[in-house]
């Protein structure tokens, strides 16, 4: 069954609306990791959502704070560039002119202001807006692609002292899950495809919200950064950060007390479960953006997914946290390269990956 909704519907499904209200995590709450595992590595954090974390919907930047939140935890030295404004589903684009403007954020949302205070770059967040002059609550936004092609081009060195490239690109936590025919237009994946396109490793999170998918629970978005952290200690120690492919790490929806399966090495699906649907008006020359939705068993059309392996299938259907390499290569017939890579990848997933 097909779903078509409104574009001021589709825009709260994608966006939430309202204002966030953030509890405060004492201090002596926090889980405490026994050691630091990511102690020495450089991060670069940014996502799709931007870095405000002011709607109630929680799907503007809450869970690029979570993501922030574990990993300084776990020892490493996290830099935020992330784009303004909300730029979801900006794929990989990036923007020809102009002038971009990388503004700190000094007022952090609260319950996270002191979570990277012990690192050697503080956790700065920085949200890049076009123009000059500063970046106005109305600004422009840089794209996903647009933050990570600066941060790596001269942006890092310029903000925070960072010389060479950092080890690690981080993309999320995406307010939704980035599978099947949307990871195309994903801009969380399309921050991470830019990263590797510069030879630095990435992985772009992405997190289910709840059974509406309105609201994105808080809940979802610690459980998928811890498990994060322990999945990027476990790649690390392995050797196994590359800048061959990306990978796509979805988590499911654990909000009401149900428990996320183990980790799957999976393809990105080749069904539709969300699409853009145009809707003409009358018979002028006007269309209306709606949001399509697949529910239920779909017999034909794009809905259709064909794949065993599919992300959609195991996250949304099964409930694991599902794994997909990601390459910037888009030449068909492509022999693979880093064959060794991928499959030892591979193997860590589906053998040696942490447990949610």
């Amino acid at each position: 069954m097909r779903r078509t909704l409104a574009l001021t519907t589709a825009a709260a499904v994608l966006a939430g609306l309202g204002a966030t209200a953030y509890a405060t995590t004492p201090a002596a709450d926090r889980t405490k990791p026994a050691s630091r595992p990511l102690a020495g590595l450089r991060i670069l954090l940014s996502n799709d959502d931007s870095m405000r974390a002011a709607k109630a919907s929680n799907s503007d930047g809450l869970g690029l704070y979570e993501l922030r939140r574990a990993m300084c935890a776990a020892g490493a030295d996290v830099v935020v560039m992330a784009p303004w404004q909300v730029q979801s589903g900006k794929g990989t684009a990036v923007t020809n002119g102009g002038v971009l403007t990388a503004q700190r954020r000094t007022a952090l949302p609260a319950g996270y202001e002191n979570d990277c205070a012990g690192a050697p770059s503080g956790g700065a967040v920085f949200g890049v807006c076009l123009g000059e002059g500063g970046c106005a609550p109305d600004s422009p936004s840089a794209t996903p692609a647009d933050t990570v092609k600066l941060a790596l081009r001269g942006g890092l060195t310029a903000k925070v002292g960072w010389r060479g490239a950092p080890d690690l690109v981080l993309t999320g936590i995406n307010s939704g899950p980035n599978i099947a025919a949307s990871v195309n237009d994903s801009g969380t994946v399309g921050a991470a495809v830019a990263a590797i396109d510069q030879d630095v490793p990435a992985i772009a999170f992405s997190s289910s919200g709840d059974e509406s998918q309105l609201y994105f629970p808080r809940e979802n978005y610690r459980a998928h950064a811890e498990f994060g952290a322990r999945f990027v200690a476990g790649l690390k120690e392995r050797g196994l950060l590359t800048s061959a492919f990306a990978l796509k790490v979805d988590y499911p929806d654990v909000s009401a007390g149900q428990r996320a399966e183990a980790p799957v090495w999976t393809r990105v699906g080749d069904g539709a479960v969300v699409y853009h649907a145009y809707e003409q008006r009358g018979s002028g020359d006007t269309f209306d953006i709606t949001l399509g939705l697949c529910e239920g068993d779909e017999g034909e059309g794009e809905c259709v997914e064909n794949r065993a392996d599919a992300d959609s299938t195991w996250l949304l259907g099964e409930g694991h946290v599902t794994v997909a390499p990601i390459t910037w290569d888009r030449t068909y017939g492509t022999p693979v390269d880093a064959r060794r890579e991928l499959k030892a990848v591979q193997r860590y997933v589906e053998r040696e990956a942490p447990r949610p």
